[in-house]
């Protein structure tokens, strides 16, 4: 269980929902708990403290062969290779569909624990639809 603390509280930087999609592959079980519940982004740099609209600068993968861009999400953060920035955020359902709508089209592939325990992956406009479904 990755956990957070702060002064007077501890924030659990998981989707219990969504790790439990993605073991079964399931799109649809995937969508609903993008709809319902955040997702751990990380990021290339951390939020400001004091500042809650400060969320941070998400940190994408540009394949240097190629160019294109993949988003990484996390069910949880201890799925989070160590390779990538310590730094994580976690995003509600809203932030993520605007976060697609903005920058989906230099997206090329959307992968959800990408170093397991049960990676998937999505384009950016099936995960767009997904979140703008009525639930």
């Amino acid at each position: 269980m990755a956990k957070k603390k702060r002064p007077g509280v501890e924030l659990e930087f998981r989707n219990t929902a969504l790790s439990d999609a993605l073991q079964t592959q399931d799109m649809a079980a995937v969508a609903f708990a993008l709809r319902h519940g955040p997702t751990v982004v990380p990021l290339l740099r951390a939020g400001a403290r004091d500042n809650p609209l400060d969320r941070g600068e998400v940190w994408t993968y540009r394949d240097p062969a190629t160019g294109q861009i993949a988003l990484l999400l996390f069910s949880d953060a201890v799925h989070k290779p160590e390779a990538l920035p310590a730094a994580v955020a976690l995003q509600d359902p809203e932030w993520l569909r605007q976060f697609l709508v903005t920058h989906g089209e230099r997206i090329t592939t959307v992968f959800f624990d990408i170093a397991g325990p049960h990676p998937m992956q999505a384009t950016p406009a099936d995960l767009l639809a997904a979140l703008t479904l009525e639930s």
